[in-house]
């Protein structure tokens, strides 16, 4: 009985798996089609794509074109307010943004800001309504890529914003406006060693008194030349005279 139990019931019989080819050969050209249900599902999935129209491109350029067309009274404020900043300031510098923290950004402003110099950043579109048909529109390619602007009251605070980006690299100077003129990275270096306005007043009014100086002293010249030899001829005329005189005083005394 225990045999039984042990042979019959208990014995554990491992499956037996048998791998069998394709009876026949797999016709790529024309394949079986399959299962209905699975056809159902194929059929539902299937992508459907729109043919497009004969004149689809030229109809996808004229909406696109229309889009770009469309005012934005926003961009039209800020644009406004943009044209104001370059308009009522003497200096603006343009400078290129690479990759830079917020907070890096934040501490260039306030170092700025001491010295009453403003930081502004505009988009491409917002520029091209800003500067178009004014004499600033020569900075458009520069906006190609992300782009600050320093805004300053006073030509000469170029010093400062020199001193600002040398601790700042990921800021880089291209270029500026001085007093309605666009000079490049190169001149404006130059131009911030330049002395200010007053002290250049200041040299060219010396240098004016020292030529004016120097005529008066050339038409004196023969003049003065002509006096001192004069002066000269009289005191030579007077020393005889005057020996003269004093053997004459001296001979009366004797006698």
């Amino acid at each position: 009985m225990s045999n039984l139990i042990i042979n019959g019931l208990l014995q554990s019989r491992n499956p037996l798996l048998t791998f069998r080819r394709f009876r026949g050969k797999i016709n790529i050209q024309r394949p079986r089609p399959p299962h209905y249900e699975r056809a159902r599902v194929l059929e539902i999935i299937k992508p459907y794509y729109k043919k497009p129209e004969f004149n689809a491109p030229c109809v996808d350029a004229e909406r696109l074109k229309q889009s770009k067309m469309v005012d934005n009274p926003y961009e039209t404020i800020i644009a406004r307010e943009a044209r104001n900043w370059f308009e009522h300031s003497n200096l603006v510098a343009l400078l290129h943004v690479n990759s830079i923290k917020q907070e890096d950004m934040f501490k260039v402003q306030v170092a700025l800001h001491r010295h009453n110099i403003t930081v502004k950043v505009y988009g491409k579109s917002i520029m091209r309504k800003a500067v178009a048909d004014t004499k600033y529109e020569a900075i458009l390619p520069l906006f190609e890529a992300k782009t600050a602007i320093i805004f300053s009251p006073e030509s000469q605070k170029i010093k400062q914003i020199l001193n600002v980006l040398k601790k700042t690299p990921q800021l880089v100077l291209m270029g500026g406006i001085v007093e309605g003129k666009l000079l490049s990275r190169n001149e404006l270096v130059a131009y911030a060693t330049m002395p200010d306005l007053t002290t250049v007043r200041a040299q060219f009014a010396a240098v004016l008194e020292s030529a004016g100086g120097k005529i008066v002293a050339d038409l004196q010249c023969h003049q003065r030349q002509l006096v001192n030899l004069l002066d000269a001829y009289a005191k030579n005329v007077s020393e005889p005279d005057q020996r003269n005189a004093g053997s004459v005083t001296d001979g009366k005394e004797e006698s």
